[in-house]
């Protein structure tokens, strides 16, 4: 369903109807779809609250990359992960949960996913056997490069929305917040 803000800065594109041509009453204008459009949602405070605008367009942006790295038959969460491990040769999980900023006990399951099929090593290291360091194999070092690609792709969307005048000041902004946030 499109959600369209009264008095917000969010509109998605595809909530563009198709209006009957007459002009006739009775008529309720329809989405690309064929189902009712939407009306108008208000979102009263939320339109104008940075955490509200910040997770829309997250959501945003991670539905449009996780269409693009389909094309690979992948999700998009395994590119940060294989990308941080490429970067970081040996990098233990605990350090590649904190890096990804993500709970290393909702790590775990994907790192297990990529080993077993096949993309990334996981050995124990000698000092410490609770300890495990992550390699790419040839595998995740293809599907790193396809996915790669697919970001590339996205990035350039973005950019064409954010512009290139503001991509620098806008990055340091989201880095900010996540440095800084409580």
């Amino acid at each position: 369903m499109a959600v369209q803000f009264i008095n917000g800065p969010v509109v998605e594109r595809r909530a563009k109807t198709n209006v009957a041509r007459n002009g006739s009453r009775g008529v309720k204008p329809r989405a690309k779809n064929g189902e009712a459009a939407a009306k108008p949602i208000s979102f009263g405070p939320l339109a104008a609250w940075i955490g509200f605008n910040l997770r829309m367009a997250q959501e945003t942006a991670f539905q449009a990359f996780s269409r693009r790295s389909q094309e690979v038959g992948e999700s998009p969460g395994r590119f940060a992960t294989l990308t941080l491990i490429a970067r970081n040769p040996g990098i233990s999980q605990t350090e590649l949960s904190q890096a990804a900023g993500r709970d290393k006990s909702s790590l775990t399951p994907v790192v297990e996913d990529l080993v077993r099929r096949g993309m990334v090593e996981r050995a124990r290291t000698r000092d410490d056997r609770r300890t495990y360091r992550l390699n790419l194999t040839t595998a995740g070092k293809k599907t790193l490069t396809q996915l790669t690609r697919c970001a590339r792709r996205h990035e350039r969307n973005l950019d064409a929305v954010i512009g290139p005048r503001d991509r620098k000041r806008f990055i340091q902004i989201l880095k900010k917040i996540a440095a800084e946030i409580e």
